[in-house]
C-alpha cells in the first residue's frame, strides 16, 4: 500500500485545515495527535527497542557508519540517535582511527524522545572503548523539523531509521541542510524498496503480519510494531527521496542500496 492522500477541507475563510494533519501509520491525525501518540510509542519500546532490531541491523549500521568515515576533529549530529545504535558505531570508528594531531571529536546525539535518550546514554557510559575515541559526546532532546542548533554548525549529520516516523520530512532535510557547515555532508539510512516488485509485495504482506506477532512474542506489544511497519510502506520511493533531499538545498546526491535494496543510504552535501 502507498501513501494515501490526505482530505482537503477549507474553513470559511479559505484555510487549508489539511495543513494540520499528517500520517500515524495508515491513520490520518492531527499534528499534535501524531506528536503525542509517537512519543508514547517509543517511550513503550524504549527498552526494547535494540532487542528487536538486532541481527541485519547491525551490518546495516555498520556499513552506514563505514559509508560516512568520520574523521578526527569532525563535529557530529546524530539525529533520532535514540537508544545510541550509530553513535556506538561512531565511537568504535574514530577509537580505530590514528589523529596525528590528536583532535577531539565532538558527537551531539539527539531525539524527540528522552526516554530512548537515557536508555542510549547507558549504553554509551559503558563502552570499553569510549575514552580512546577522543570523542565529547552531548546528549540533546530535539525536535529534527526545529532544531535549536546554530546554522552552519556540523561536518556531519546522520539519522538512522528515524526520518519515517517524521510528519514533515521537508522539513527534516531544511533543518538538516541549516546546522551543516559548507562542505557538511547529510547521510540517511532508511528503510526503503526491493528493486523486486514481486518480492516487495509478499515483503508488504508478511511484515503487516509477521513484525507485529513478533513484537506480541517479544516484547508483549502488538500495536506499536504495526505503526512501525506502516510507516516503513509509507515512506517515499527512494527516487522521490532524492528529490526532496535535492530540493533542500544538497548536491551530489546519491542513494546506495542494501539488501536488494530493502535499505538504502542517502547521501548529500552542502557546499555552500
Amino acid at each position: 500500500m502507498r501513501q494515501q492522500i490526505l482530505n482537503v477541507q477549507h474553513s470559511p475563510d479559505g484555510e487549508n485545515r489539511a495543513d494540520n494533519l499528517t500520517h500515524f501509520g495508515y491513520q490520518i491525525v492531527s499534528k499534535e495527535e501524531k506528536n503525542k501518540k509517537s512519543l508514547k510509542v517509543f517511550e513503550d519500546i524504549s527498552q526494547s527497542y535494540d532487542f528487536m532490531n538486532d541481527g541485519l541491523h547491525r551490518m546495516w549500521r555498520n556499513i552506514f557508519v563505514e559509508e560516512l568515515g568520520p574523521k578526527p576533529g569532525s563535529k557530529l549530529l546524530d539525529m533520532a540517535g535514540g537508544t545510541g545504535e550509530i553513535a556506538v558505531r561512531l565511537l568504535n570508528y574514530l577509537s580505530n582511527t590514528q589523529s596525528v594531531n590528536k583532535k577531539q571529536t565532538h558527537l551531539t546525539i539527539s531525539d524527540i524522545n528522552q526516554h530512548m535518550l537515557n536508555a542510549g546514554k547507558a549504553k554509551i557510559e559503558r563502552l570499553p572503548y569510549r575514552d580512546k575515541a577522543n570523542c565529547v559526546v552531548d546528549w540533546v532532546c530535539a525536535d529534527a523539523e526545529n532544531l535549536q542548533f546554530e546554522d552552519n554548525t556540523f561536518t556531519a549529520y546522520t539519522m538512522g531509521f528515524g526520518i519515517k516516523y517524521c510528519s514533515h520530512i521537508d522539513k527534516v532535510l531544511s533543518e538538516a541542510y541549516r546546522v551543516l557547515a559548507p562542505g557538511g555532508r547529510f547521510l540517511c539510512l532508511e528503510f526503503s524498496h526491493l528493486t523486486n516488485e514481486t518480492l516487495q509485495k509478499i515483503f508488504n504482506t508478511l511484515s503487516l503480519t509477521v513484525i507485529p506477532a513478533m513484537g506480541q512474542l517479544l516484547t508483549g506489544q502488538t500495536d506499536i510494531y504495526k505503526y512501525l511497519v506502516e510507516s516503513i510502506q509509507l515512506f517515499p520511493h527512494k527516487d522521490e527521496f532524492v528529490r526532496m533531499i535535492r530540493s533542500a538545498g544538497f548536491s551530489h546526491v546519491t542513494y546506495r542500496d542494501l539488501s536488494l535494496g530493502l535499505i538504502s543510504i542517502h547521501s548529500g552535501f552542502k557546499l555552500k
